[in-house]
């Protein structure tokens, strides 16, 4: 049985061993290419494949990956305990997809090695379609049907009642980075003192989602509040060159984490009295003001750091006013048309 063990240096993550020598070396090969949060959770989804499954790598097949499918759609609380989001019994949908494909990696990097006993990945990508032509792995059904469902955004009377309550200029300024600037929570916490343009009120994300860079245009206010921040409340102290620091207590001046983001946002959610308020619903809420506002999609797509437009086409669903406006203005044209061919 694997057993996940991670080793630190301060707040830094050093590696992350399983107990196998196969597994292990390819959490090396993970941690070299991965975000610290990938990496964990490939981790996590290994050890839990082979706790259920337990074989040896080499032993693995086809009907070891199904069943461990089904042990993941199995009840987890009763029968009768379903999730309100989608009405199942076991894991999202999600969550087993992810897995799948962290098994999936692990066997592909084992089959390309050539020394592991492993010459076929034993995780299909579908169900390949049985017609005559097909090709390997196109047309066929997929292992696990993710729901396409739309994330949700939060009211400007929800963000104003969240900056409200927060705290510090600290605490406001990394909330208006993702509410004005869309930036995702680690890259919030990655900004080095280095990456601030505040001539240009922009800022550098050299750590973005894959490995991308981009600068990202900022509202003032942004700014203003990053500007007291780093003057009034900023430890002097501090020897990092991380903008966002641990303001009290024993690791003060420390860099912030983002499960320390993730604590003042559960703090000031339960002070405004809100269900629900995350850092990436503030990403969400940011994109969709802006394509409400009429921003085109192309440049909601650089501003987001999107690989593809196709991750960007989910605001044209999320902006009921657009898309409201947009359709009360092609029906009246068309009732227009009706109204002209009848006279």
């Amino acid at each position: 049985m694997p057993c996940l063990v991670r080793a630190r240096d301060g707040n830094e993550l050093r590696s992350i061993t399983l107990g196998h020598p196969m597994l292990d070396e390819y959490l090396v090969f993970v941690g070299a290419r991965a975000r610290t949060n990938t990496w964990l959770a490939i981790a996590s989804d290994l050890k839990i494949f082979f706790d259920v499954v337990a074989k040896e790598p080499a032993e693995v097949t086809t009907a070891d990956v199904f069943a461990f499918l089904t042990a993941q759609r199995a009840p987890r609380h009763g029968d009768k305990v379903v999730r309100l989001d989608d009405g199942e019994v076991g894991l999202a949908a999600r969550t087993i997809a992810r897995r799948l494909s962290s098994v999936r990696g692990l066997f592909s990097y084992l089959a390309a090695r050539g020394d592991a006993g492993v010459t076929a990945n034993p995780v299909p990508t579908s169900l390949h379609a049985r017609r005559p032509g097909a090709r390997r792995n196109k047309g066929g059904a997929a292992l696990i049907r993710t729901p396409r469902t739309l994330p949700r955004v939060l009211s400007p009377t929800d963000v104003g009642a969240l900056m409200a309550v927060l705290r510090s200029d600290r605490d406001r300024a990394m909330v208006e980075a993702m509410v004005l600037g869309g930036l995702r929570r680690c890259e919030v916490v990655g900004l080095r003192l280095g990456d601030i343009n505040a001539g240009e009120r922009r800022v550098f994300v050299a750590e973005g989602k894959g490995g991308r860079q981009r600068r990202v245009p900022i509202s003032g206010r942004f700014f203003a509040t990053l500007g007291r921040y780093l003057d009034q409340e900023r430890p002097r102290t501090s020897s990092t060159d991380r903008v966002f620091v641990v303001l009290k207590g024993p690791h003060r001046g420390r860099p912030l984490s983002a499960a320390g983001v993730d604590e003042i946002m559960k703090g000031a959610r339960s002070r405004a009295g809100l269900g629900k308020a995350t850092c990436h619903q503030l990403r969400h809420t940011c994109f969709t003001r802006l394509r409400e506002a009429g921003m085109a999609l192309e440049a909601i797509q650089a501003l987001a750091g999107h690989a593809s437009i196709e991750s960007t086409r989910i605001y044209l669903h999320l902006a009921d006013d657009w898309l409201a406006g947009e359709y009360t203005r092609t029906i009246a044209a068309l009732e227009a048309q009706d109204l002209a061919a009848a006279q």
